[in-house]
């Protein structure tokens, strides 16, 4: 059968008529859901004109509109359309046809592209491409759409003599897919998102009927069907459709031949479907256009007038108007605007920010233009260039104007313009490539010589910037050029600045999109190049997670970390792991399964790093069936363990629709900040300090000093990917900045400034936005174009008035002071209102037609407010009073509604808006008003009426009310939803197929009286009880005071005996006081029995009931298995350090009085301010509250009571507090009628658990709201849900505990533990060794109280016995050598800025030699004390504290010893008595230490360095590394010993060679003429070389110190010398 088909033919002589037909479809398929589309009839003509050439005519085309309820509604002729085209639709075109084929396309200038696309969808149903030998079959087919996937698939009619031929076009499977995005250039799509459910569907389907003829074969009949359809969500929840059909039926043939028209017909390209104006059109509105420029005149005109009060609702729309009427603008036509309104602010602003938004080079062209010409301000064409660079589409000119710009002088000169330009640059060839498969390297070929210029001239700050705009460009070619500045292969950007090497790993991160496998292998590279730094090695693992790697690469990575030495590397990488193993976005799926093998690889040790350690944290959610999702990532790196990290980088990403982007980001670098703070820099340049300390170091063998850390903050913005703005912040710029603001000129314009305000005042702001504009065009079979938009635009306004006024007169040239002394007013009104309309559209969208389904979202916003503010600060007086303004129903609004639009150019007045819910009669349902009276009265109560709704409803209208009876303030919620009753309950539909209605009231009267004004009044200082106006009364409690207030009640009472609390109970008191809550006696339980849960306490129905007596605590934990779950118990009873009460009671007149159990009244306090908030009504009865506050400095007490003024009402609420000590604080918070409704007591305190140190926090209560405790019996059960593997350690259990307490206990079972008790009435929780991310100073807080938290982030070196323990808490045995200085901790920077140096004497006694500043201090003992010299003078016990005269020094006496002072110096505290010592430094010093105390970076693994920087791994070895050697027997300080390198005492045998080997670590030994007396064993690395080698003789340490290590043997170690006469 198929052999003798042949291709369509069309003989000539014979002209060939059909009759066509296309209508298109736009809408919701749900049936009774309106639609817009249009329709196209016409009859074809077809002829031969040549040999392959054909002509093409329609004859009688006839244009229609549809806006209505498909089938019942009717087309409706565009007959002024018809007629407008009828000219271009009439003249006939040319095409090649050839083999079913159909080649290039001739037409007039005068036929539009719109008109010639109408012509390629009639000729793409004549594109066949029919084979001889198949009959089902596939290829890739050229067509209006692309090239694109199609089936063909071919049967017989052998009776009917007809050949039945059908093909389906695949349009999501297109090697050339016709389609225009827009808006999407940030965005990243996501293939594993699109295989499951696709967003964006589309097939075709033709129908031919066909019959043999003499040549080939005739077209007798063609149906085509296609189907196009969009979801933001999964195709399950709902998809809008675009459907078009199209109908090509044979009528006959004639033989009148088609006459061209007098015309050249030249070549407009093929059937593939031309992009024409319709990118520059969008799709909400239709504009004729007849004078443009008057046009935008008058629109700028409308916007200003409208926006001058408040925001006209329909401003948004407006705003798309004015940047429709720009676009078509020629750059003519805005040359002339800009004249005619840049000498108007309004008008100027308007255009400078609508101008970017026109999206096109012009824009570029024209900001480039003003600001070179100087009409265009700095700041003015900063904010032009952002908003140009991110809105104007990228293309070959807009990037050549950009380039232009860069290298402008007038740019170059201005560091600002030219970093915006610069980044601008690499974003506009982001944006360019997106839509290439190859993107040209000479794009970026400028910026790259620009970064080799600055390489080469060693421009830091150039360097920088130029690295930052190549990673916003992410070209793959920027590679090599960003390798040049990475620390690898030697390069000579070792010598960089490490920002610079951060800034050039991070702008590998946009490549990595791109080019995932480059970029995977040279991100590896740099991570597992030990050599370095931390922070490098942790960005190069960000950049590789950027890369999405594979499950290999993954693993590898977990390998890595394994044997991995430094902590904060791994802790960064495997938290990096653990987070992306909670990722459920399905961009995310590879790598998150990858992670949770690498993670149980490494297994849990890496989890249990504190927070000291550098983290990775990302987070997401996403919903699957929406394709809907968010995430959050946070990147906090850390080279030592301080509180403040080196840098953290936070980010937000959101998914949508298939696609993903970073929507912000934000990175700061914080590198030397605490240090520019914190130190003293008064003395760091002082010679004669640093020269002597370098002497002293000299000894140690190639000490290298850490680098300096440049004190440097930084901060980087990314939107989208790209950064838009980055700032470096240094000293020098802070004294610029200083030195600026307290110069006279900022006097004087702060004069100026408050001169107008006394003068009145008055701004109006307006801003337009244009926030989002992301369309996609592709063309439909018919040639039409169909669009897929979502736009948000806003316009946001203020108007404000300010009028300032003074009781006294100012002189001319006044200061601060003179405002001071004066009472001042200031009267100011503020409108502020705002317009957000966002559109979602889908239809046909060309400059001349318009048939869409339009969602559009409507919010407004009005606000006005008019305050008067007085001030007298010589009063302590401040009143602010809202007067009534008239206020909008509603204050706010938002409104959605959903429509079908068709409309044509021709006839705008006869546009077609038809609702998408059909206009049936709506039968409301409402519900009734629930209203909320706030703290009206204290026996308010809430009544809601709760109605059922049936489930099918056309409409129905809710709405919520709150009412603030006392401050008279009613506030409601109305929401009015329309519904098109769809049998499919799904996303989409919910969405587009309502019409909703949000309004927000604000009702400004209560019981029908008005409010005239609010007032609000703050009285501070003795005045403050007067101002108040109903008295306090508060009732007596009982409340525990201090030791000293015992002893004063002592001498006034001598009868009385001092009463307190026994260290093991509780307080207790009568039933019927608030104290009742804790019982005297304890419960006492023995560890060999279970303990049965009470019924009637288990019960949470008695949570507020009368109170039981509360369960104790113990200090040692057994664990008993009670019905399957784990208890544990303390048996130890809590004991509290604190132990004295004292008694309080209030007076009246609103004057708190202290009173002893005498009640002698000791003195009487005034409230230490007031805060009066009232609303005047006009009856001028009395609404509103009133606050005071009330300090009692003797007894650390603070009271703050707030009543309600009306007189009728009795509602307060009642706080107070109490220091009892430094052990203990309580507070009590009580609230209803006169405070005795309701009452809470808090208690926080310290004491002991055994004898580990703990904290405890009770909560009780006597009684609460019915609400608070139907939530507490609601939730309580939570605890049973709570999975036993969430928290390692938590053991959950019922008990019977205080029915109306709660408690949690803090134990502080070691430094860097601690366990938690968590008791409600019902449960107790245990969490047990959870780890700290601080090390707790314990000997301190049992001290000094809550002052030791200044000190909780500092390093800790000490040593007990022997055995010292570093800074990162590593312990080792310290085998100190006699009489020899070591280092225990210094400033291992240039700077110099302390040491502490340690040795041991004959005796056995250790002396201890800080130098700091320009002094030295010893500390040592004798038999009875600790002796003291500053700079070789002894100086008193009796003397100190000694304090130094320049620097922040402090010496003084602790416990048994002594300790110095100088956190300022970087040391915090040095410690000595007669059998320990102590060294801290403060926490900007971590990491920047050395010696035998560490480095307080926290790396534990690489705790044994030596002053080369080599790592050792023998405690010893490194212990005398750090020993200051004797140069000769005449050092003043006795050492007899000296560093140097052994030989190995045999021959070994390496790698098959006979090898002589010296140690590498240098080995502490009896100088010449002394032997020793003790020695010690030593581990050491060893290097050999074979014996006939240059290496045959012992060799200097400075030789052999660097060379690697081939084994690692004992040797001895001197650590003792006797001397003979002949130590020279």
């Amino acid at each position: 059968m198929a052999g003798g088909i042949h291709a369509p033919h069309f003989d000539a002589g014979k002209t060939y008529v059909y009759k066509y037909e296309a209508l298109l479809l736009g809408g919701l398929p749900e049936k009774g859901l309106a639609r817009a589309g249009l329709k196209i009839s016409s009859k074809v003509l077809i002829s031969s004109a040549d040999q392959n050439i054909y002509m093409l005519k329609l004859l009688e085309p006839e244009i229609y509109e549809y806006s209505g309820f498909w089938p019942k509604d009717r087309l409706i002729p565009a007959t002024k359309l018809t007629s407008a085209l009828a000219a271009q639709l009439l003249t006939p075109i040319k095409f090649e046809y050839n083999n079913g084929t159909v080649g290039k396309i001739f037409a007039p200038d005068e036929i539009s592209t719109m008109v010639l696309n109408i012509y390629r969808g009639i000729l793409n149903v004549f594109q066949l491409n029919i084979k001889k030998t198949h009959t089902v079959y596939e290829l890739q087919e050229a067509g209006v759409q692309g090239v694109c996937k199609t089936l063909y698939a071919i049967s017989e009619d052998e009776q009917a003599e007809r050949i039945l031929l059908t093909k389906t076009r695949d349009l999501n499977d297109c090697q050339e897919k016709v389609v225009k995005d827009i808006g999407l250039a940030y965005t990243e799509k996501c293939p594993k998102c699109q295989q499951d459910s696709k967003n964006l569907r589309g097939a075709t389907a033709y129908n031919y009927v066909l019959k043999p003829a003499a040549h080939g074969i005739l077209i007798l009949e063609a149906a085509v069907n296609e189907l196009i359809q969009f979801s933001p969500f999964a195709e399950i929840n709902g998809a809008a459709q675009m459907e078009t059909k199209q109908s090509l039926v044979f009528i006959g043939t004639q033989t009148i031949p088609i006459v061209p028209v007098v015309a050249q017909y030249v070549h407009r390209g093929s059937l593939k479907y031309e992009f024409s104006t319709e990118l520059l059109q969008t799709p909400i509105q239709l504009i004729k256009i007849t004078n443009v420029q008057a046009q935008i005149g008058d629109v700028l005109n409308h916007l200003l007038a409208h926006t001058v009060e408040s925001v006209h609702e329909d401003a948004p729309l407006k705003l798309l108007e004015l940047i429709q009427l720009l676009r078509v603008a020629r750059f003519e036509d805005l040359e002339r605007i800009w004249s005619q309104y840049r000498t108007q602010p309004a008008y100027r602003q308007w255009l400078l920010d609508t101008i970017p938004a026109i999206g096109s080079p012009a824009a570029l062209k024209f900001i480039k233009v003003k600001y070179l010409a100087d009409d265009l301000t700095v700041s003015e064409a900063a904010q032009a260039f952002i908003a140009s660079v991110h809105m104007v589409t990228a293309s070959a000119e807009a990037i050549k104007l950009v380039k232009a710009l860069a290298g402008n002088n007038k740019i170059v000169e201005n560091p600002v313009l030219r970093k915006i330009v610069l980044l601008g640059f690499g974003t506009m060839i982001s944006k360019y490539c997106v839509e290439l498969d190859v993107c040209p390297a000479e794009l970026i070929k400028p910026i790259q010589d620009l970064l080799a210029v600055a390489v080469a001239k060693d421009e830091t700050e150039d360097i920088i910037l130029l690295l930052k705009a190549l990673g916003n460009a992410g070209h793959p070619s920027s590679l090599k050029s960003i390798i040049k500045i990475l620390p690898i292969h030697g390069t000579p950007a070792v010598s960089l600045p490490m920002r610079v090497h951060a800034d050039a790993i991070l702008a590998l991160r946009n490549i990595a999109k791109k080019e995932p496998r480059m970029i995977q292998e040279l991100a590896l590279q740099l991570y597992m190049d030990k050599a370095l730094h931390p922070e490098l090695r942790m960005l190069s693992c960000i950049v590789l997670f950027e890369t999405r790697p594979p499950m290999g690469l993954v693993t590898t990575l977990a390998n890595i970390v394994k044997t991995e030495k430094n902590m904060q590397v791994a802790s960064f990488t495997y938290s990096h792991m653990k987070s992306m193993t909670r990722s459920t976005a399905v961009i995310h799926a590879s790598v998150a399964a990858a992670c949770k093998v690498a993670v149980k690889i490494l297994g849990p040790k890496l989890d249990r790093l504190n927070l000291h350690f550098s983290k990775a944290i990302h987070m997401d959610i996403y919903n699957n069936p929406l394709m809907l999702g968010a995430a959050a990532s946070a990147f906090c790196i850390n080279d030592a363990a301080t509180i403040l990290p080196r840098s953290i980088v936070a980010k937000t990403s959101a998914y949508l629709a298939g696609a993903a982007a970073d929507v912000l980001e934000v990175g700061v670098r914080t590198e030397g900040l605490q240090e520019v703070f914190m130190k003293n820099h008064a003395l760091i340049d002082n010679v004669d300090r640093i020269t002597k300390m370098r002497r002293v170091i000299k000894a140690l063998s190639h000490w290298k000093a850490l680098p300096n850390s440049t004190p440097l903050a930084s901060v980087y913005v990314k939107f989208f990917g790209q950064e838009i703005a980055f700032a470096n912040i240094d000293k020098v710029l802070i004294d610029q900045f200083i030195a600026l603001t307290s110069g006279p000129s900022v006097g004087v314009m702060v004069r100026n400034a408050i001169k107008a305000l006394l003068s009145g005042a008055s701004s109006h702001f307006a801003k337009p936005l244009l926030a989002t504009e992301v369309r996609r065009i592709m063309p439909t079979a018919a040639g039409l174009p169909m669009e897929l938009s979502l736009f948000t635009t806003a316009v946001a306004a203020a108007a404000i008035q300010v009028n300032a006024m003074v009781t006294t007169s100012l002189p001319e040239n006044f200061h601060l002071i003179h405002l001071l002394r004066t009472d001042i007013k200031i009267e100011t009104e503020i409108k502020p209102s705002v317009a957000v309309n966002t559109f979602a559209v889908m239809g046909v969208n060309t400059a001349i037609l318009q048939a869409t389904v339009l969602c559009r979202a409507k919010l407004n916003s009005f606000v006005p407010a008019k305050i008067v503010a007085r001030l007298n600060i010589n009063e302590g007086n401040f009143k602010v009073e809202v007067l009534p303004v008239f206020m909008p129903e509603p204050i706010a609004a938002v409104h959605v509604e959903t429509v079908a639009v068709a409309r044509n150019i021709e006839d705008l007045a006869a546009a077609r808006i038809t609702p998408i819910i059909p206009a049936k009669v709506l039968h409301p349902i409402s519900r009734e008003i629930p209203k909320y009276d706030i703290f009206s009265s204290a026996a308010s109560s809430l009544v809601t009426t709760i109605t059922i709704v049936r489930p099918k409803q056309f409409q129905f209208v809710k709405k919520y009310c709150a009412t603030a009876l006392a401050i008279g303030l009613t506030g409601c919620i109305k929401l009015t939803t329309e519904n098109a009753v769809s049998s499919r309950d799904v996303a989409l539909y919910k969405l587009a197929a309502n019409n909703n209605s949000w309004h927000y009231l604000i009702i400004l009267s209560v019981d029908g009286e008005e409010i005239e004004r609010w007032e609000m009044e703050v009285q501070i200082g003795p005045k403050a009880a007067e101002k108040l106006i109903k008295h306090i009364n508060p009732s007596e409690e009982i409340v525990e005071g201090r030791q000293g207030l015992m002893k004063l009640k002592k001498l006034l009472v001598p009868r009385q005996r001092n009463v307190s609390s026994s260290s093991s109970s509780s307080s207790s008191s009568s039933s019927s006081s608030f104290s009742s809550r804790v019982s005297n006696k304890a419960r006492k339980l023995s560890s060999s029995r279970a303990v049965s849960s009470s019924s009637s306490a288990s019960s949470l129905a008695s949570l507020f009931g009368v109170s039981s007596s509360s369960s104790s605590s113990s200090s040692r934990l057994s664990k008993v298995n009670t019905s399957g779950l784990f208890r544990v118990i303390y048996y130890h009873k809590f004991q509290k350090n604190h132990k004295i009460q004292v008694h309080l009671d209030w007076a009246s007149n609103n004057i708190l009085c202290i009173t002893w159990f005498a009640h002698i009244n000791l003195s009487c306090i005034a409230p230490i301010f007031a805060i009066i908030f009232r609303a005047i009504r006009a009856d001028k009865e009395m609404m509103g509250y009133e606050l005071a506050v009330y300090l009692n400095k003797l007894t650390s007490r603070l009271q703050i009571i707030l009543a309600a003024l009306a007189a009728d009402d009795t509602f307060k609420i009642c706080a107070e507090g109490v220091l009892l000590s430094k052990h203990k604080v309580t507070a009590k918070l009580a609230w209803g009628a006169e405070c005795k409704q309701y009452n809470t007591m808090i208690t926080a305190e310290t004491g002991l658990l055994g004898q580990s140190p703990a904290a405890r926090l009770r909560v009780a209560w006597d009684g609460v709201p019915s609400e608070l405790k139907h939530y507490a019996t609601k939730y309580e059960t939570i605890y049973d849900y709570i999975p036993a593997a969430m928290l390692a350690g938590l053991i959950k259990g019922k008990d019977s505990n205080s029915t109306s307490q709660l408690s949690i206990t803090v134990v502080a079972t070691s430094d860097r533990t601690i366990d938690l008790i968590w008791k409600t009435p019902t449960r107790t929780v245990y969490k047990l060794a959870l780890h700290l991310p601080i090390s707790l100073p314990l000997n301190e807080i049992q001290d000094d109280g809550i002052k030791t938290i200044f000190v909780f982030f500092t390093a800790e070196c000490s040593v007990v016995r022997d055995t010292l323990t570093t800074f990162n808490n590593r312990r080792y045995k310290n085998e100190m050598p006699l009489s020899c200085y070591q280092v225990l901790a210094q400033d291992c920077t240039d700077e110099l800025k302390f040491m502490v140096l340690m040795k041991k004497d004959h005796n056995e006694q250790k002396h201890i030699n800080v130098k700091i500043s320009d002094i030295d201090i010893d500390l040592y003992s004798n038999i009875t004390d600790v002796i003291v010299k500053v700079n070789g003078m002894e100086i008193p016990i009796s003397n100190l504290p000694h304090h130094h005269l320049k620097a922040k020094i402090q010496i003084r006496p602790k416990g048994k010893g002594i300790s110095v002072y100088a956190p300022s110096q970087g040391l915090q505290e040095v410690y000595f008595d007669k059998n320990s010592w102590t060294v801290k430094v403060v926490d900007w010093m971590k990491g920047k230490t050395c010696g035998l105390c560490g480095m307080a970076d926290g790396e534990v693994r690489q705790e044994y360095r030596t002053p080369n920087g080599r790592l050792t791994k023998h405690a010893v070895s490194y212990a005398h590394s750090w020993v200051l050697p004797a140069l000769n027997c005449s050092d003043t300080t006795e050492c007899r010993m000296k560093l140097e390198s052994v030989p190995l005492e045999r021959q070994v045998n390496i790698h098959g060679q006979e090898s002589r080997c010296y140690s590498v670590e240098p080995v502490l030994r009896c100088l010449q003429g002394c032997f020793p007396v003790r020695t010690t064993a030593v581990t050491i690395g060893f290097h050999c070389r074979p014996i006939d080698s240059d290496l045959n003789c012992p060799e200097s340490v400075s030789s052999i110190n660097n060379k690697s290590v081939d084994l690692r043997e004992k040797a001895e170690a001197h650590l003792a010398c006797s001397c003979t006469a002949q130590c020279a």
